[in-house]
């Protein structure tokens, strides 16, 4: 089975860096090449993500690797290779709450994430509220519409 993996990069990498990691696995590179794509062939994703960053470690300024597409339960796996002063730290934070330490990790990026979703929830109610309270909803609406037709918005 082929899995498709992104690659965040710490830093841009330079054009011999990309042409000499792209002969050990076949990569595409963003525009500004400080994220890279990859399908590596495994039999599950972990080993997939494993077996990349096995290959490219040396090559690369690599900071995270995850699979690119959710799996069935709507999670993107990580690999990330943290220094041992970090891990040091993450393994007594996880000692101290009676976790393993990819369990922690698991946990406190899943509480982050969920907290920044409902920041930004909560952001665009008030902010559409706020929209509602000085126009009529007609207005609101071609606004919207104008902004999405004429290329506006970001996304």
């Amino acid at each position: 089975m082929h899995h498709a993996l992104e690659i965040t990069l710490t830093r841009v990498l330079t054009e011999a860096e990309l042409h000499r990691a792209a002969r050990t696995v076949p990569l595409a590179a963003s525009h500004d090449a400080t994220r890279l794509m990859a399908v590596v062939r495994a039999k599950t994703p972990h080993r997939a993500l494993h077996r990349l960053r096995r290959r490219l470690d040396p090559l690369l300024p690599i900071d995270v690797i995850s699979t690119h597409y959710p799996d069935p339960q709507n999670h993107t796996l990580l690999n990330i290779a943290f220094p041992p002063a970090v891990h040091d730290s993450i393994r007594r934070a996880a000692t101290a709450r009676g976790q393993a330490p990819h369990t922690f990790v698991e946990q406190t990026l899943s509480q982050a994430v969920a907290r920044q979703t409902r920041n930004e929830a909560d952001y665009l109610d008030l902010t559409l509220h706020a929209l509602l309270t000085r126009t009529s909803t007609a207005q609101l609406l071609a606004a919207l519409g104008r902004a999405l037709t004429t290329g506006a918005h970001s996304c």
